[in-house]
């Protein structure tokens, strides 16, 4: 394929050099005179292993050039791709000047361009970037989105010092945009991966990489609040690390990675505090650890202000305990809720099949006396009269039961969901707390 890159820095450069190794003929456009020098004289524009010798190589065979004409680039290409500089603003903001700008040289490109070109968005971007930037090319080249040219949201995953590693072996290919015909042509440049390709919503597409550096820049921070603690207590902290990261069921995997109720129960609350509780007992400061306690008690006020905010005073919860099926209650995020709604003057029902008063044992049971003492008043045996009476319910637990007698939720009563319960989600006056 015929492919224009616009930006020959770090990605530009390292994609102009691995298209070209796949056989695919490249025009690197760059308004850097240097930049555009050093490609053609077969050098690379970054430091990076192994990567002036595959644009050595691409210029020997003739798959690659570099100019400052966007147009002919353009003109010259089924697939332009935009790999520009996006730096931070003041105020911590893209600075997507240089998108906007290449965007506006591509619609005057376009003009004089006859058949149907892709351009796929490979820099990171603010959200709604690609309906800006389709909407820019439209303008001034007075074509129609989705049938004389496509903008494609495509997201890169390099890491310097590996990025031609990463760039042959990325964990997908994500593909976001509104036309086939795009889609296609994205799909066929990248064809010769054998990663999987993820099609995704167009907003999904342009946050996922904000969220996957923050993550990883959470990764080294906490790391290094481990590091801190273990130096204080004489502990080798790569090898309690490399303990911690050989548990690939939970600690490295998909599990907790789901928005919606906050944290509870016995061991996530009781170890993060003793483990705060060391730290600072040694002098150690650890503003994530710390953290995170705040961030979940903060997590559970704004459910707390969503259902007050609709000034009802008939509330329904589903599920008191910590988590779905099981009846722990400790630390529940349903209990404290509970416990601050009464204490705030509403009138509950309560209901978790889960849940038996007359079962309850040990700290539960003192917990439930010390939280909700008249909880005997509250708690609903009878899930069709729960769902009935409350003119806002909030779901803390899904199970069939409730799938099952669903219909029984009057149209007019306000519904907050923390589960994610598709079949809620129909409902008139629905609310997800995280979507």
């Amino acid at each position: 394929m015929n492919i224009s890159i616009f930006g020959l820095g770090y990605v530009g450069c390292v994609s102009a050099a691995c298209f070209s190794e796949k056989g695919h003929k490249i025009i690197g456009v760059d308004i850097n005179h240097k930049k555009v020098d050093l490609i053609n004289s077969g050098k690379a524009t970054i430091v990076e292993n192994g990567l002036e010798e595959m644009i050595l190589n691409a210029r020997h065979n003739r798959l690659l050039n570099a100019t400052t004409n966007i147009e002919n680039a353009v003109l010259k290409s089924e697939i332009g791709i935009i790999c520009v500089g996006t730096p931070n603003l003041g105020n911590g903001k893209l600075n997507m000047e240089n998108v906007i700008s290449v965007a506006k040289e591509i619609g005057l490109a376009l003009k004089k361009k006859e058949s149907f070109f892709t351009i796929t968005i490979r820099s990171t971007v603010m959200p709604g970037t690609n309906s800006l930037i389709t909407s820019i090319i439209s303008s001034v080249s007075g074509r129609t989105p989705n049938e004389e040219f496509a903008v494609i949201s495509n997201p890169e995953f390099l890491r310097e010092g590996n990025a031609i590693e990463d760039f042959f072996n990325p964990p997908f290919t994500v593909i976001g945009g509104q036309s086939n015909k795009g889609i296609i042509a994205i799909r066929t440049l990248f064809s010769f991966l054998s990663a999987p390709v993820k099609l995704v919503d167009i907003n999904i597409a342009e946050l996922i990489k904000f969220l996957n550096n923050s993550y990883h820049a959470l990764k080294v921070a906490f790391a290094n609040e481990v590091g801190r603690i273990c130096k204080g207590l004489n502990v080798d902290s790569h090898e309690l690390m490399k303990l911690f990261i050989a548990d690939t069921q939970l600690n490295i995997s998909s599990k907790y990675f789901i928005p919606g109720n906050a944290y509870g129960g016995s061991c996530l609350p009781k170890d993060l505090e003793a483990l705060n509780a060391i730290a600072h007992e040694n002098y150690i400061n650890v503003p994530i650890l710390d953290a995170i306690k705040r961030s979940n008690s903060y997590h559970k006020d704004v459910l707390f202000e969503i259902i007050i905010s609709y000034g009802y005073k008939k509330i329904g919860i589903h599920g008191l305990s910590f988590k779905n099926d099981t009846d722990d209650l400790r630390y529940s995020p349903s209990v404290e809720l509970c416990e601050k709604l009464i204490g705030k003057g509403y009138n509950l029902s309560i209901y978790d099949a889960n849940v038996n008063l007359s079962k309850i044992v040990g700290k539960n049971n003192e917990l439930l006396k010390k939280a909700l003492p008249h909880i005997d008043k509250s708690l609903s045996i009878d899930i069709t009269e729960f769902l009935i009476s409350c003119d806002v319910l909030v779901f803390f637990h899904e199970s069939d039961e409730l799938i099952k007698n669903i219909e029984h939720i009057r149209p007019d009563t306000i519904v907050i969901d923390l589960s994610r319960i598709i079949q809620l989600m129909e409902l008139k006056y629905y609310i997800g707390i995280c979507w």
